[in-house]
C-alpha cells in the first residue's frame, strides 16, 4: 500500500499543530504496515462513500479511502466531541 495526499489533506496537515503533524507521521507508518493496528482504531466512517476514519490522538482524526493499493488521504481534523 502507498499513500496519496489530496490537496485538502495537504492543507489540513500544514495548518495542524507541529505535534499533531508528528503524531500523524507515526500513525501513517502504522497504517502502511497494518490497517488493523490497535492504536489506529480504524473504522468505516461513511459506508456509502467508502470513507474510513483513524485516530491520530484522542482529539484528532484522519480520513481516507482505500482504492486498489492506495490509501487516499482526504482530511486531518480535530475530532468533534
Amino acid at each position: 500500500m502507498r499513500p496519496y495526499f489530496t490537496s485538502r489533506f495537504t492543507k489540513s496537515y500544514a495548518s495542524a499543530p507541529p505535534e499533531i503533524q508528528r503524531a500523524f507521521d507515526r500513525k501513517l507508518a502504522l497504517l502502511l504496515r497494518n490497517l488493523r493496528h490497535p492504536s489506529l482504531r480504524a473504522k468505516k466512517y461513511d459506508e456509502a462513500r467508502g470513507i474510513w476514519q483513524a485516530r491520530v490522538t484522542t482529539g484528532w482524526r484522519f480520513y481516507f479511502t482505500i482504492e486498489a493499493d492506495v490509501y487516499r488521504l482526504i482530511d486531518l481534523m480535530p475530532h468533534p466531541k
